[in-house]
């Protein structure tokens, strides 16, 4: 009887740990629903306000299925110095993830593959620069492009725009850069290339994901930001700094509109770069 009970309890341990690992999963799966809810609810309720008529962002309750619209975002789009400030948020993030790109590439090349005392401590330092709060640094740039003549023009945002997003660009072009083995050029100036050629025929074309990657992010930085915007623009702002200024005297489609005009590039970038954030951690990993 005992060695029969026994037989029956180890039978019984493989069915409760299958019952312990389909709860774990049922609760797993319950816990990514409610998080996507959580998230994504808020972002689908603004989505139907913009693209909704007027009059339906004031009805109570908010219908979750509205008639398809484009007055709020045309409302949005025909507000006075809205184009302009969007052509001006572009122009100033083409700018600045330009030089970012620049000068950022330079840097994150000669961190991966030029090994010297400190170079940890650098890199980290070049981040630590983004801790100084963006308003305590706006105030001293304007004084200094007021002198210079470029103050409330897109140069004076752009040169700000690209010191904030710069150290994160110095940060991901070294790791693009550092998963390239360096072998590949040397290989490549054997066979006749030039260090400048061999830079480019052979450590670009693979690299090319990865400075996309922190191309967009720059471009993101600089589109979003408001406050160095705010404060170093006056009668051109950017599209954020518009839309701060108006809040409190602007209606309820002209915020829909704006915020789903200042989200959507956000979502672009997730879906553009998001298979590439794995191998860039990875390589940084590698360091």
């Amino acid at each position: 009887m005992s060695a029969l009970a026994g037989s029956r309890g180890l039978a019984g341990h493989p069915e409760r740990r299958r019952t312990r690992r389909v709860a774990r999963a049922i609760g797993r799966s319950l816990g990514t629903a409610l998080l996507v809810f959580w998230i994504l609810f808020p972002i689908y309720l603004l989505t139907i306000s913009t693209f909704s008529s007027p009059s339906a962002i004031y009805q109570y309750p908010l219908s979750l299925f509205p008639k398809l619209s484009f007055a709020t975002m045309r409302f949005f789009l025909n507000s006075e110095g809205v184009v302009s400030a969007l052509l001006r948020s572009l122009a100033v993030a083409a700018i600045s993830s330009a030089l970012a790109m620049l000068v950022g590439s330079a840097a994150g090349y000669a961190i991966a593959r030029h090994v010297f005392r400190g170079r940890d401590s650098y890199r980290v330092t070049i981040v630590s620069t983004r801790a100084f709060p963006v308003v305590v640094l706006s105030i001293p740039l304007a004084v200094f492009f007021l002198q210079l003549g470029i103050y409330d023009t897109i140069w004076a945002v752009a040169f700000m725009h690209t010191a904030l997003a710069l150290p994160f660009v110095v940060l991901i072009t070294s790791g693009v850069f550092a998963s390239v083995p360096a072998d590949l050029e040397a290989a490549a100036q054997v066979f006749g290339c030039s260090r400048i050629r061999a830079f480019i025929r052979v450590v670009v074309p693979l690299v090319i994901p990865g400075l996309a990657a922190a191309a967009i992010f720059a471009v993101l930085t600089s589109y979003n930001e408001v406050f160095a915007a705010s404060v170093l623009t006056l009668q051109h702002p950017t599209l954020p700094a518009l839309v701060l200024n108006a809040l409190d005297i602007s209606p309820q489609p002209f915020k829909y509109a704006a915020a789903f005009l200042l989200m959507a590039p956000t979502f672009l970038f997730i879906l553009l770069v998001r298979r590439y954030i794995f191998s860039l951690g990875s390589a940084q990993a590698r360091l």
